[in-house]
């Protein structure tokens, strides 16, 4: 066993000692191996174009509810949070006796729902207000985090799907930029970007171009004409840090956040709305698979707050910790696993 160092304590600023005492303890992040993980396939191809490539994992345990229910199939996105959360979510369920396939790293939000709507997936845990905009195309932002929630419900019913409970915490875009840069531009909202015209460099994933929660929507709310450089997530920090962009979009939860390190820019017309995570799931498996399989990711996604949430993410990012490992120890620590 590889016990994490210490966290980095110096990454989470004023306070990150007493919050890790009273936090980081609890969730026990330690590098132990997860005796759930049975059998691994290095190719599975998602319905996307061209085929985007990625692993599949089965996870059995022989006993509890799930014991002897259909194979569940779940997938997750192309970045540190989503891979935590499909670990979650996938090593909840095996711990119940539950056969899971978790496909890893599928893709975005709109190659994941395709490969959900192919068939390929079963589930996976999806961003309410991304829902909202990319498979429903709802442009105006929704009010508060349960109207997101009520709304995305709404479409995924409409698709023989449902949304189960969602989670504490929500993640959502967030413009950051180097504080020297906001202080000799005077940033500290996105519409302080609007003098600057086309002179500012923002990155961000391909998608952020065009969706409405994204480049459009802070272009016609804001009055912003940035020039756009695509940015594969994994690499944000380095493209800011680097010179690459003046201002980044990254996520709300991120780890690398910790510490101050960056200016996060506000969204007072919330452009970029309420980022809570549910589980999207088709009322056929939820059928099939019993009342034990709904409570169990019901029971994960609560458990699921923003300090929780920050500090896996940078046990992942910035420890270079597996998300199997880390998702196992906090399953662990709240009696899950």
């Amino acid at each position: 066993m590889t016990v994490i160092r210490r966290m980095r304590l110096t990454a989470f600023g004023r306070g990150g000692a007493a919050m890790f005492a009273l936090g980081a303890l609890a969730l026990v992040l330690a590098a132990c191996g997860s005796s759930k993980s049975s059998s691994t396939s290095s190719t599975a191809t998602t319905a996307s174009t061209p085929a985007v490539t990625s692993k599949t994992t089965t996870l059995v345990v022989k006993s509890g509810p799930g014991s002897g229910k259909p194979a569940v199939r779940v997938g997750d996105k192309n970045f540190t949070e989503e891979n935590l959360l499909g670990q979650l979510y996938s090593q909840a369920l095996a711990a119940k006796g539950y056969r899971v396939n978790l496909k890893e790293n599928v893709g975005s939000s709109e190659i994941i729902h395709k490969a959900f709507t192919s068939g390929q997936i079963d589930m996976y845990p999806e961003y309410t207000g991304v829902f909202l905009s990319t498979v429903g195309g709802q442009t105006s932002p929704p009010t508060s985090a349960t109207a997101a929630y009520d709304q995305a419900k709404a479409v995924a019913e409409k698709e023989g799907a449902t949304m189960l409970g969602f989670t504490p915490f929500y993640d959502t875009n967030v413009l950051a930029t180097l504080p020297g840069y906001a202080s000799s531009n005077k940033l500290s909202s996105i519409g302080d970007l609007k003098p600057l015209g086309t002179s500012v460099k923002l990155g961000g994933p391909p998608e952020f171009a065009t969706r409405e929660q994204g480049l459009p929507g802070i272009k016609k709310e804001y009055g912003v004409n940035p020039t756009f450089l695509p940015i594969a997530i994994e690499l944000s920090y380095k493209a800011l840090e680097g010179g690459q962009v003046n201002v980044q979009n990254v996520f709300s939860t991120d780890g690398q956040l910790l510490g101050g390190k960056f200016k996060l820019l506000s969204d007072p017309k919330h452009v970029f709305g309420f980022q809570n995570v549910a589980p999207l799931v088709k009322k056929s498996v939820l059928a099939a698979e019993g009342p034990a399989f709904e409570q169990t990711l019901n029971k994960v996604s609560s458990l699921l707050t923003i300090k929780a949430i920050q500090q896996m993410n940078a046990a992942v990012s910035i420890d270079k910790q597996s998300a199997s490992n880390v998702a196992h120890q906090f399953l662990k620590a709240n009696g899950l696993a």
